[in-house]
């Protein structure tokens, strides 16, 4: 056994032997995988094999896309099979809702290739003869669908692997991992020591206790599956005898996945009785056996798939599938460099392993090699959980998920599994003002508040729901009078230290401020991808205060940490320090009345720390809503003293609260742009126009300067825009694709309604030499086209009046 290595991969199921091939691919040939058992031993073995591109998330689709065309490759390189069934697959729509749901997927496939369609219920009987087709109202094919052989599959990962330098060692359990003063790491398994630059978590079931050696809590949660395997099916043998193969069938009223296997069916189920396992720790010793039969947990289940599949009832059942797999509290993977630790990277709750991972061994194998991905990684990156979550957050979390892993995801909808969790000093005082709650990075977020006699609940829709009322109620406040809503939704650091201006010159790539001013800049990437959008504000010389999107702490900590100069410090402060934003036309008169400072010459961007009421306040001239407005930050002690001023003296100038819908609907009144929206690590700051805030005449190589420069000098191919569409009960919410002139030219990133201009505005990218005032292009918004014109004035305070004044 190799004793030293660059790379150890810990597990040695699909998505390890895919990380492994695919750190050879790109030319790290010195890596190992260590596998207790056998390969295959865990999840891989038992897994039913299917694999399909739907997902709700783009970047995950086109990783799925980019592992099922792999196999192919695979195939080639190793001249091992696969067993690849390319026979297609339709999901079934059995109301209107879901069908929404189908379209709006089919709309976002047009524009990353993926030849998927809208079919009607004919269609869906000729394609899938064993559907009973009774209230089925249509259905989303997609020809990519299929299933392969699970253990020939990852073996030729494998193989591929070993073929490009890679060695595997098996039956060698990993026992502890202690990392060396240098970052490295020694790895301490059974048949000796190997001293390892880099960790690979690809453990599976068992990631929870390989994670657990170094200190690490891995948000993941096995859970029971069950699929069936019947004998022969005369529907399906008459198929077969006639040389064709049927496709996959996914119903989702039936929380059910189809799909030949042999002469028969193969048919699972995400069962609303369902059971996570190994709730204290998976078994070292568990390995190529399953769990009994459990028929009573699938019987309600079973008898839906016999009215929707009528075939299944003249044939046996041959065999039944029962294993464990494992979920993060989303359904999505846990990947990439985990936060806080050097050298130790995540590959695991890949639940959809041969759908999924190859895009997932591609995206950790560039992350480790070249430092970022080719796309964003925001939907799988580890990060996007913090050091709040807790196993009994996540497994209500992923029970929640696995019961609605076939349900309808609606772009509104907030989850109710574990909630409420993390709180603010303010959540008693907006729950008894009616909020309706949203949630973000497990804290709790008023999304608006309901008047009296309306429901405290946000009816879920893919249209406009019944929130529309009270958001236009909170825009119109906060237009005409003054809206105060709290800052808890802002990720706030402190950076100080001598070298602390040097710091952010160099990783940030706009201004730094003077002391009592405040700068908005991008952060970029080496390759200069978006990857923050930041507000500096200079307290003192040494001394500033960044805030950016509450979600992306951990994101941006690990960049920070990962890039940090001697004699600067980086603290996370986003939950020791809270506050409010007022804005609006009475904004500086509220603050006013409750402070003894003048402030009637704070300028647009100062920043001073001032005593509001009895708090001591930093206050920042800029509001999101681009009205004239004000963030007030102070110690989480004094947040209900500070609430208290604002909101006793904002009742003489009509101060009402708002909620994050009104917000949204407010920064579209000037083309605001969103994080993981308009800004994100898939696009660039001059397609997004953050380039204004670059400042390219620092003598200063910030971090993505020579990417940027380039973009500036040769161009960019399309560019952010504004579009109003002529819409009616639906809105843009993103990726939702553009047509001009017959095809598909661009797609949207987020939209909504105006309540301001009382107008449909959608943000979308469009080919730079056609982005010109007024041009007109379709929208499609949920299987319709919709006429949208573009726009470039801003529809609220266009010359930036009342904002700056």
């Amino acid at each position: 056994m190799k004793t030293t290595t660059r790379v150890a991969i810990i597990g040695g199921g699909v998505v390890g032997c895919s990380v492994l091939y695919h750190l050879t691919k790109l030319g790290w040939s010195d890596v190992m995988l260590i596998e207790r058992s056998e390969l295959t031993s865990g999840s891989t073995w038992h897994a039913a094999g299917g694999f399909h591109t739907l997902n709700g998330d783009t970047n995950m689709a086109a990783l799925q896309g980019y592992t099922i065309k792999l196999y192919k490759e695979l195939e080639a390189i190793t001249g091992m099979s696969c067993g690849l069934h390319h026979v297609g697959g339709v999901t079934l729509a059995d109301n209107q809702e879901r069908f929404d749901m189908l379209k709006a997927e089919r709309a976002k496939h047009r524009f990353m290739g993926l030849e998927t369609e809208i079919v009607s219920p004919e269609e869906i009987k000729k394609i899938s003869p064993v559907t009973n087709i009774d209230g089925i109202i249509g259905g989303l094919y997609d020809p990519l669908d299929g299933h392969l052989d699970p253990s020939g599959t990852t073996h030729a990962y494998a193989k591929a692997a070993r073929m490009g330098g890679a060695s595997i060692e098996t039956h060698c359990k990993v026992i502890e991992t202690n990392q060396r003063a240098d970052g490295t790491w020694d790895v301490v398994t059974e048949k000796g020591t190997i001293h390892a630059e880099h960790i690979v978590n690809a453990g599976g079931l068992w990631a929870r206790e390989v994670g657990a050696m170094a200190g690490i809590y891995f948000p993941l949660h096995p859970m029971e599956h069950q699929y069936i395997v019947t004998d022969e099916v005369p529907m399906i043998a008459e198929i077969i005898d006639g040389g064709g193969e049927h496709p996959h069938v996914m119903d989702p009223a039936g929380e059910s996945y189809l799909r030949q296997e042999g002469r028969g069916l193969c048919i699972g189920f995400y069962e609303q009785p369902c059971r996570p396992w190994a709730v204290d720790g998976t078994p070292w010793n568990f390995g190529h056996e399953l769990l009994p039969d459990d028929f009573d947990k699938i019987e309600d289940s079973i008898d839906f798939a016999y009215k929707r599949f009528p075939a299944l009832a003249e044939a046996g059942v041959k065999s039944v599938i029962h294993g464990p797999f494992t979920f993060a509290p989303d359904g999505n993977p846990l990947v990439g460099p985990v936060p806080g630790v050097r050298n130790y990277w995540s590959a695991c709750a890949v639940m959809a392993g041969f759908s999924q991972g190859g895009g997932v061994g591609l995206m950790l194998a560039q992350w480790m090699t070249t430092g970022e991905c080719e796309r964003d990684t925001a939907a799988m990156d580890v990060a996007r959980y913090g050091n709040w979550i807790t196993p009994g957050y996540t497994r209500p979390k992923v029970i929640e998920n696995y019961q609605k892993r076939f349900s309808i995801a609606y772009p509104n909808e907030e989850l109710p599994a574990a909630r409420p969790f993390r709180t603010t000093p303010m959540y008693d005082i907006f729950d008894d003002m009616g909020a309706v709650w949203g949630h973000q990075y497990g804290m709790e977020i008023p999304n608006y508040f309901a008047a009296d006699g309306e429901a405290r609940y946000e009816t879920p829709s893919f249209r406009r729901s019944n929130a529309f009322d009270a958001t236009a109620r909170e825009v119109r406040a906060v237009r005409e009078a003054v809206g105060i809503n709290e800052i808890h939704n802002f990720g706030k650091y402190r950076v100080k230290g001598a070298g602390a201006r040097a710091w952010l010159d160099r990783i940030m790539a706009g201004r730094v401020p003077q002391k009592g001013r405040l700068s908005l800049t991008p952060m970029l990437s080496p390759k200069g991808r978006l990857i923050g959008d930041f507000t500096i504000s200079c307290l003192g010389e040494g001394d500033f205060q960044l805030t950016a999107s509450y979600g992306a702490q951990a994101y941006h900590m690990r960049w920070f940490l990962q890039n940090l100069d001697e004699g600067v410090t980086v603290d996370n402060v986003s939950d020791q320090v809270n506050g409010f934003q007022i804005a609006g036309p009475k904004a500086r008169e509220v603050l006013q009345a409750c402070t003894r400072s003048d402030i009637s010459d704070m300028r647009f961007l100062d920043v001073r720390r001032l005593t509001v009421g009895m708090v001591e306040c930093v206050v920042q001239r800029v509001s999101y809503t681009g009205d004239l407005g004000y963030e007030i930050y102070c110690d989480l002690p004094s947040q209900r003293a500070l609430w208290g001023a604002l909101w006793g003296e904002g009742q003489n100038h009509g101060i009402k609260p708002f909620g994050m819908r009104a917000m949204m609907s407010l920064r579209l009144d000037k083309f605001f742009g969103s994080w993981l929206s308009e800004f994100s690590p898939d696009y660039t700051a001059e397609e997004t126009g953050l380039d204004r805030f670059i400042s390219f005449k620092k003598p200063v190589d910030f971090i993505g300067r020579a990417a940027a420069e380039s973009e500036r000098d040769a161009g960019i191919s399309r560019k952010l825009c504004a579009f109003e569409v002529d819409a009616d009960d639906a809105d843009v919410v993103a990726y939702e694709p553009i047509w001009l002139d017959g095809d598909v030219v661009g797609f949207c990133t987020s939209g909504g309604y105006s309540h301001f201009a009382q107008k449909s505005i959608a943000l979308g990218f469009v080919p730079v030499e056609r982005a010109r005032e007024g041009l007109t292009v379709e929208i499609e918004i949920l299987g319709k086209k919709h006429a949208a014109r573009l726009i470039t004035e801003p529809l609220f305070d266009a010359d930036g009046a009342r904002m700056r004044g």
